[in-house]
């Protein structure tokens, strides 16, 4: 007997848990059987590893150049299949199973919490191991849609159950009798671009079946042609093969030029869903994406892959599962035992048993492949007909009648106005001075004008600015670390045991990097084709005589780019030149702006060095790479009218003396703000690779391949040197992680710029002072009105923290759009004009009363 097992995750999400988790458990034919509720608590850990696993996963079938169905896609265009660079380097079949191992484990302790208990107690109560069990996990969030449910040790017990996807929304589709009657099973076989794959096998598995089954073969259809068969006559069964996408919503390739949404056929398949469609299969790479689409028309059945999937692994699986599915098994069962089968390849093709899914209507009836064609495996009862949405019917309300009673006096100094006001035109006036609406309106317009323009001139002589370089240090650290390494960079480490296997090898040591080490490097990295190459290291020396073609490469190589320092000190001193071997234009400053508290959170594009200084390079040396690179992609940087740095349509908006939160600094140059990239660490800005790694070859081929054309930074992380910065971060870091090399500073700002320019990454903003005293003076009258209005001391208090976590909100959320407003000044104009109307108010009601 097939029972039904539906567990609905309702809202949340795995960093917030699920708060109401429903399990619908009962026969094929009756949903509403038993119904138990539970919870699941936060396990951000799974999100986390799942994470790790899916860049991984991906990075892993690149570097093994295997033949899998889905279109090369540039990463810089796809979010979705984005792959994290920090696992990119040294990536083995061994760390892929270790995380599949770790998530597995994560997923049994989190199905295991004392909340979830009491489902997956009922679930063992009232299932037998060797039923039949369609078990369907209802939820629309994507990342519990392509977690690996099977993991879970219920199915390990229950050999029968397989798991499919269905979204919180759904209903019967509206069909009709089909003109066409037929016994076969009527398959419509869809081959689109196969471009380094072979589809061929998938269509001699298909043909096997022509005895039970007609099938209709479209090779590369044009858009025209494929809606035409869609809509043409009912089909069963609907077949892809070739290669899809995960972007946006999903694409679909129909053929070498063409590629399309679900959107595009949106009602053809709508027409096939209603003519009797009741399975699509697509065997092609992360078509979950497209199933999703296909779900919202309330397509019966479909089955297709979580991840991209190598070509033998879509050719094995479908081979085994038509070889099921044909003889009479039921969809479910078809789906487990060929995924099972796969575990073979695994040896191979790690986790190839996690990738084929099905994703169910549960409105519709399961199936199954009888001699007489595809049929309904039961009969639904009318009850699971009726659409969950059909609950929500209300009934109007009735009007009732309602007494109007005179509001009463609530000993406010409102009211005592408002009575001596009444008073007066009946009586003689009271002693006391009263004091009409208008006046007190005039009262909180004043006070909060005051208060406003007081923290405004506070601000402008740069007293709040360690307060609100503080406050923007922490909407920093608390945006989510959503963005990847950046795929443009490489950095080249020179640690401790690089400074030692240089020593070991009794190479010249000058600096940390010595000449002979360079020259290897050097030679090493033109496998790298790297578009820059930056030393991060001070070289104010010629080359070693032994190495005469060092200095022959640093003055002919134009990708080659060195470091100087600015001298600031006046007299020169404490300048560092680079050396003439290396041309002027190749040679920019390394110098950072830092604030007070040694935090770079500015950028210096330009400046005009002193003119003792041995340093005389006007760019940075951030910017020269950055420019390097965007010129070798037709990019070029130009002044507008308004003296602004422009590269495209990208405007490079200047620091001046009153900047948002800065206030009194010092501008000179060309300066901008820092927008960090959001990022788990910011040592995690792009790959590393050590030098010893580099000079002595042990970089796999895969992985130069990997990270060719790139801007190569090469920089010292010994601990023993002092070029190490603080960051925004550094405050809630432990001591030994607070400060981090000067050469993540460099990728960091490098990044800044080609993001710009190429992804559209905005700059942190600001809002003009006009508008910032506007925004001020806003929150100072919403404090004064309250302190007006809320009388009591606790319900003011509870009102104004309200207002200043409305107020920290806003600003965060403006932040996460790079937007910098204030925020301290804007609080304390909120609390001050609070405290300034509260003071008055009460000198007023004296007023009132005293006789």
């Amino acid at each position: 007997m097939s029972r039904l097992v539906v567990l609905s995750l309702g809202q949340g999400d795995l960093y917030q848990g699920f708060p109401a988790v429903t399990l619908h458990l009962g026969e094929a034919d009756n949903f509403y059987t038993m119904k138990f509720i539970g919870s699941l608590p936060p396990c951000p850990d799974i999100a986390q590893i799942f994470h790790n696993w899916r860049s991984l996963y991906a990075a892993f079938y690149q570097r093994m150049c295997l033949s899998s169905r889905e279109i090369d896609i540039d990463d810089d265009d796809d979010d979705e299949l984005e792959i994290d660079e920090a696992y990119v380097t040294n990536i083995s079949e061994v760390d892929l199973a270790d995380l599949s191992w770790q998530l597995s484990v994560l997923i049994n302790s989190w199905l295991s919490t004392p909340e979830f208990r009491n489902i997956e107690r009922q679930l063992r109560t009232q299932l037998k191991p060797n039923e039949e069990i369609r078990f369907i996990v209802e939820s629309n969030d994507i990342l519990m849609r392509r977690l690996p449910w099977h993991l879970w040790n219920f199915f390990e017990d229950y050999f029968l159950a397989e798991v499919a996807l269905s979204t919180h929304e759904y209903q019967k589709p509206n069909q009709y009798q089909s003109n066409t009657q037929t016994d076969k099973v009527q398959i419509l076989a869809i081959f689109g671009d196969s471009k380094g794959i072979d589809i061929n096998k998938d269509r001699n598995f298909l043909e096997q079946l022509s005895h039970q089954a007609e099938i209709q073969f479209l090779v590369e259809p044009q858009l025209g042609d494929l809606n035409e068969h869609l809509w043409e006559k009912g089909w069963d069964v609907l077949f892809f093969a070739g290669h899809t996408s995960g972007k946006d919503k999903g694409l679909v390739y129909i053929n070498a030029t063409d590629t399309i949404a679900i959107d595009q056929i949106k009602f053809a398949v709508k027409q096939a869903i209603s003519r009797g469609l009741k399975l699509a299969i697509f065997n092609s790479c992360d078509s979950l994406i497209l199933a999703q689409q296909l779900q919202d028309l309330q397509i019966p059945q479909l089955i297709v892959m979580r991840e991209p999937v190598p070509d033998v692994v879509a050719q094995d699986f479908l081979k085994y599962f038509l070889a099921e599915f044909s003889q009479g098994q039921s969809l479910y069962t078809a789906v487990r035992f060929a995924r099972e089968r796969l575990q073979v390849l695994e040896v191979n093709y790690p986790c190839a048993t996690w990738l084929p899914v099905i994703c169910q209507n549960p409105a519709e009836a399961p199936m199954i492949w009888t001699q007489t064609g595809i049929k309904s495996a039961i009969k639904r009862s009318t009850l699971l007909n009726t659409s969950l949405k059909n609950t929500n019917k209300t009934t109007a309300p009735t009007m009732q009648s309602v007494e109007l009673t005179q509001r009463k006096p609530n000993n406010t100094a409102e009211e005592f106005v408002h009575r001596y006001y009444r008073e007066s035109e009946s009586s003689e006036l009271p002693t006391k001075r009263y004091y009409p609406r208008k006046k007190i309106l005039q009262t909180v317009l004043f006070a909060s004008l005051l208060v406003a323009a007081t923290v405004m001139g506070v601000r402008y002589f740069g007293m709040l600015q360690p307060s609100e370089i503080q406050a923007y240090d922490h909407l920093m650290r608390l945006r989510p670390a959503i963005e990847r390494p950046d795929p443009r960079l490489l950095i080249v480490t020179i640690g401790e045991a690089d400074i030692k296997y240089q020593n070991d090898n009794k190479m010249n040591m000058r600096w940390s990097l010595s000449d002979e080490a360079l020259v290897k490097l050097l030679q090493q990295l033109d496998q790298f084709e790297p578009k820059a190459i930056g030393l991060d290291i001070y070289r104010d020396f010629a080359s070693d005589a032994d190495f005469p073609n060092l200095g022959k490469r640093l003055q002919e190589d134009d990708r080659i780019f060195a470091v100087c320092k600015v001298s600031v000190d006046g007299n020169g001193k404490d300048g560092v030149p680079a050396s003439d071997e290396i041309p002027k234009k190749q040679v920019g400053f390394s110098d950072f702006m830092a604030d007070a508290d040694d935090i770079p959170r500015r950028q210096l594009l330009f400046l005009n060095p002193p003119l003792n200084s041995p340093c005389t390079s006007e760019y940075a040396f951030a910017y020269l790479l950055a420019r390097q690179y965007l010129q070798a992609k037709g990019y070029q940087p130009e002044f507008n009218g308004e003296n602004q740095l422009q590269i495209s349509d990208v405007i490079f908006e200047r620091l001046k003396p009153h900047t948002s939160g800065y206030q009194q600094v010092d501008t000179g140059g060309y300066q901008i703000l820092l927008n960090y990239r959001a990022l788990s660490s910011v040592n995690n800005i792009a790959p590393t690779i050590s030098l010893k790694d580099i000079i002595e070859g042990r970089i796999q081929p895969s992985v130069i391949e990997s990270v060719k054309n790139r801007v190569i930074l090469i920089g010292v992380t010994a601990s023993s040197s002092t070029d190490y910065w603080k960051t925004p971060y550094s405050q809630v870091l432990k001591d030994n992680e607070r400060q981090i090399p000067g050469v993540y500073i460099q990728a960091q700002m490098v990044s800044h710029v080609l993001s710009a320019v190429e992804n559209k990454r905005p700059f942190i903003w600001w809002f003009p002072t006009w508008l910032e005293a506007l925004w001020v003076f806003a929150w100072s009258l919403l404090g004064a009105i309250l302190a007006w209005r809320v009388h009591q001391k606790f319900y003011l208090a509870i009102a104004i923290a309200i207002s200043f976590m409305t107020l920290f909100i806003i600003c965060f959320a403006v932040f996460i759009q790079a937007g910098w407003i204030p925020l301290i000044p804007a609080a304390l104009a909120l609390g001050a004009s609070a405290v300034v109307m509260q003071m008055l108010g009460y000198r007023f009601l004296g007023n009132y009363v005293k006789n």
